[in-house]
């Protein structure tokens, strides 16, 4: 197989969150890039001082991240979402992605992106699937361009399924960090009255409204462009961010304003080496009520206290 290699560039300092945002775009792990320690870990791991001239020019102030994607993934929505949450977290960083043109991974992967059935009530169809029988249930169908969320990666499954089992009806959803806008039309089509989506990066907004059009949801559901709840107003029945764990940590000072006495908090993009990281976090204000996890991701459902 030819892997498609996307390298990103930080300053060393900035190397453990990006490696977190990182690793929210492949299911199988990430490769770091990082001389910052050489000398002292050759002497702790060798116990010499010899080292190879070509290690000695490599860059102390930077490090690199090598993300290898399978070809039949959107290569799009990987680099997208890298820029947009790297750019949110106040990282400088530079990207590069090699092994193929970039006219070839903007569309060849949709020859892979097939119909899946998520839950026990939803199917999410690739919009170019015009004969998809859905088998009684709801259809999504999805256009997710160059925006984070087809539904393949663990963290859109874990918050869909969490979705389904948490709504009973006529509630108000608040998506942050809401890309394609899976998440908040899935909710407005298992029976949510509404739900409101919010992104850093208008990419992501332009493409969850379109999609809510193409579900002719968008009376129910709009996106917005901001960061994090800064634009959002109102009172929400159930909140869901599936995001990264910085994001989540930040978010969880302000998120309680926005929520209802028995509202429902459920955030998802939290590798398993940060989830003690959240769950120390949020302990303060929020009681975990539920834990999910798949694939090394976790997903938390939480109430105010």
């Amino acid at each position: 197989m030819d892997w498609i290699e996307i390298s990103v560039e930080v300053k060393t300092k900035d190397i453990d969150e990006a490696s977190a945002i990182a690793n929210m775009t492949v299911p199988y792990g990430i490769y770091i890039e990082d001389y910052s320690q050489l000398e002292d870990e050759v002497m702790e791991i060798a116990h010499v001082d010899l080292i190879d001239e070509d290690l000695l020019q490599k860059s102390r102030d930077t490090a690199k991240i090598h993300i290898y994607i399978d070809p039949e993934d959107n290569i799009g929505e990987a680099v997208q979402f890298l820029k947009e949450r790297l750019t949110a977290a106040k990282i400088s960083f530079s990207i590069d992605q090699s092994s193929v043109k970039e006219d070839d991974w903007l569309n060849n992967w949709r020859k892979f992106f097939k119909p899946m059935q998520i839950g026990e009530k939803l199917l999410i169809n690739p919009s170019w699937y015009t004969d998809t029988d859905p088998e009684g249930r709801a259809v999504l169908n999805i256009d997710p361009g160059l925006a984070f969320g087809t539904g393949k990666h663990e963290t859109t499954r874990l918050c869909l399924e969490t979705l389904e089992r948490y709504l009973k009806g006529g509630e108000q959803v608040l998506d942050v960090g809401c890309g394609s806008g899976i998440l908040g039309i899935a909710a407005v089509m298992l029976g949510a009255e509404s739900a409101f989506g919010v992104d850093i990066d208008e990419t992501a907004v332009r493409t969850a409204n379109e999609n809510a059009v193409l579900n002719h949801a968008d009376k129910q559901f709009h996106a917005i462009a901001g960061d994090l709840v800064d634009k959002v107003q109102g009172n929400y029945d159930i909140i869901v961010a599936n995001i990264v764990a910085d994001a989540i940590i930040a978010l969880s000072a302000s998120v309680k304003s926005f929520m209802k006495p028995d509202s429902v908090y459920i955030v998802s993009g939290i590798i398993d080496t940060r989830a003690d990281d959240v769950r120390n976090a949020v302990r303060g204000s929020f009681d975990i009520i539920e834990e999910i996890t798949k694939g090394g991701w976790y997903c938390l459902v939480m109430k105010a206290k």
